[in-house]
């Protein structure tokens, strides 16, 4: 008897962290485009489980036109507007804050309002590629399908973006900064030097320069995820990190793989973050 009052006791605990541990815990997605990939009531981790299915069933525009050419960078700058694929000869650019509407094409006088911008010498890799309104890709970038850019997101120069990448509006993917298999909510920023693996940044969640998100562990086994109330198994192999709304982290700072960090949690410079759940505000040094 004794032995299963402590089962159920365990059992008790573990319902009790995953409640803590639900999407709606972390995110308001109410103006998230891309809203339907979280589950409120599920696992926050549940969205990288359910990422390659969304995106492999998502419609994608036509990029096809030999201004863009596959996986050889462009000979030019190309500007996307109203469906169309346009060389920028004859346009002016104004390279103003992409995240605030700060991208500007004109053609004379008229302003050609939303239009994105591919600067020369950016490469796209495969047909599976949604660039939205006024995006900006910089020259050296490398976007490799598939992948949704939302609206006024700017991915900087040398920016590697390997594949089942979403961001919603207003991001930032910096220089020489790596993004695989990864979710940024809407104004979540990872502007220098960062890695991001199998993760999900919150809304005006904030990478400092040289965060890395390690997503593997050395014995190859899934990663859990360490509470107070003990430790819960996502089923997952690769798991980098989650930050929520308004998480951020200092320079330099790594994280375990299975790190999990509240809203408003912040991992200070030069510090690597314990795997497993910290609670919102917390600061981990």
């Amino acid at each position: 008897m004794g032995s299963l009052c402590i089962l159920f006791t365990k059992f008790i605990f573990l319902i009790q962290a995953s409640n803590m541990l639900t999407t709606q815990s972390f995110f308001d997605l109410s103006l998230f485009p891309h809203a339907s990939l979280f589950a409120q009531e599920k696992p926050v981790w549940e969205a990288l489980n359910t990422l390659k299915t969304y995106m492999d069933t998502h419609s994608y525009p036509v990029l096809a036109s030999p201004l863009i050419p596959d996986s050889t960078p462009l000979p030019v700058t190309v500007i996307l507007y109203g469906g169309d694929i346009l060389s920028s000869v004859g346009y002016t650019i104004k390279f103003g804050d992409t995240t605030k509407e700060g991208l500007t094409v004109k053609m004379g006088n008229q302003v050609l309002t939303g239009a994105s911008v591919l600067m020369a010498g950016a490469i796209l890799v495969g047909n599976r590629i949604e660039i939205g309104h006024g995006v900006l890709v910089e020259g050296g970038a490398l976007i490799k399908s598939p992948a949704i850019i939302g609206d006024c997101t700017e991915v900087r120069q040398g920016a590697y973006i390997r594949g089942y990448c979403l961001t919603g509006k207003r991001c930032v993917i910096g220089h020489t900064t790596e993004v695989k298999h990864s979710i940024f909510l809407n104004d979540a920023k990872a502007g220098h030097f960062a890695y991001l693996g199998d993760s999900i940044l919150g809304q005006n969640a904030n990478l400092g320069a040289g965060t890395k998100f390690a997503n593997l562990k050395f014995l190859g086994d899934t990663v859990s995820i360490r509470t107070e109330k003990g430790l819960i198994d996502t089923g997952r192999r690769k798991f980098g990190a989650i930050l929520g709304d308004q998480a951020q982290t200092g320079c330099n700072s790594v994280t375990n793989p299975g790190t999990i960090i509240g809203k408003g949690g912040i991992l200070m410079p030069n510090t690597t973050a314990p795997s497993g759940y910290h609670p919102p505000q917390t600061i981990i040094r």
